[in-house]
């Protein structure tokens, strides 16, 4: 039943990119090229949503699906690791045209060639699992 939940709110989640051109290619190259508000409105939005939600869920202690408390712990700081993820991160999205959620709506949506994408995404993950413990973190 739980996985159902899921399942629905992905597809919510998914039609809601769609439909707001978030998957558009063509709304990611206007981005990368400065020529458009649209993604870092976006962006934006979901950053300062994002701050809201978490200072909610801190504040009323709210418990996941499953009735567990949600703890959310603090991070160590270092600016080589988000520097060189985000480096990584962003020539990744620069170069597919698409950032980690929108591949499957893009695979959703007809876009065969995504699977390559998605196929370099999962390999990276676990190349990652692998090297873990070796990288500064």
């Amino acid at each position: 039943m739980k996985i159902l939940r899921y399942l629905i709110i992905g597809i919510i989640f998914g039609i809601t990119l769609a439909k707001a051109e978030i998957i558009s290619w063509y709304r990611i190259y206007e981005m990368f090229k400065f020529q458009s508000f649209h993604m870092y409105g976006v962006i934006g939005s979901a950053i300062v949503l994002g701050i809201i939600f978490i200072q909610i869920i801190k504040r009323k202690k709210m418990k996941s699906i499953d009735g567990k408390p949600i703890e959310i712990y603090p991070k160590q700081h270092s600016v080589s690791r988000y520097l060189i993820g985000g480096i990584i991160f962003g020539l990744g999205w620069a170069m597919t045209g698409a950032c980690p959620g929108p591949m499957f709506i893009l695979l959703g949506n007809g876009v065969g060639v995504i699977l390559v994408v998605i196929a370099a995404a999962l390999l990276g993950t676990y190349t990652y699992g692998l090297l873990r413990n070796k990288l500064p973190h």
